[in-house]
């Protein structure tokens, strides 16, 4: 019998000042766990240069940003700043700017009528856990989708809730058409909580 004995941190409430404690919880999982690709959820950017900087030499940051369709909802894209951009290039990081959300992109998604479909059941369940974590969820299978990732990898997702990051995780990562597989070894698996807020937002 194998049993694996580490420190999670848990935080009282969601929000970007939890941002640099995640970080240093993200950057000693590397440590312990060799694992080589993190995925951030950022917009600005901002957050994804404080990973990038911290991870430098140790695993590389890929940074998932708000996709065009998003417009629609009054978001500006590209949504990453100028400075950012530059310095996570600078970094060796990976930039991923133009895909749709997984879990927002349904035709139903803005339609008139509420119906049930499996991306609204899987986002309302990842809901539980809170914002950061569906987000982490999230962009780890945009990444895979994209073929930035490999499937069945343990990696590390990082998301927040608005701004900044309060969650992390080391999931399998898989495509969006694999989550519900009958093989196992392809399915959408989260292997370990690292850190994330007790309130939920």
């Amino acid at each position: 019998m194998v049993k694996i004995v580490r420190n999670d941190t848990y935080f009282e409430n969601p929000g970007p000042e939890n941002t640099n404690d995640v970080v240093e919880a993200v950057k000693q999982r590397v440590d312990q766990t060799n694992i080589k690709h993190v995925i951030i959820a950022s917009d600005s950017g901002d957050t994804a240069v404080k990973f990038a900087e911290a991870l430098a030499g140790k695993a590389r940051v890929f940074c998932v940003c708000q996709g065009p369709s998003l417009r629609e909802w009054g978001f500006s894209w590209p949504s990453m700043k100028a400075e950012n951009e530059t310095r996570l290039k600078e970094l060796d990081a990976v930039i991923l700017n133009n895909a749709p959300f997984i879990f927002h992109n349904s035709m139903y998604t803005s339609a008139k009528f509420d119906e049930i479909y499996p991306e609204k059941i899987v986002r309302e369940t990842l809901y539980f856990f809170g914002q950061g974590l569906k987000v982490a969820v999230e962009v780890v299978l945009m990444a895979t989708m994209c073929g930035l990732l490999n499937p069945s990898e343990e990696v590390i997702g990082v998301g927040g809730s608005s701004r900044g990051s309060d969650t992390a995780l080391i999931m399998r990562s898989t495509y969006p058409t694999a989550v519900f597989s009958k093989d196992p070894k392809k399915r959408l698996e989260i292997k370990e909580i690292i850190c994330m807020p007790r309130s939920k937002k």
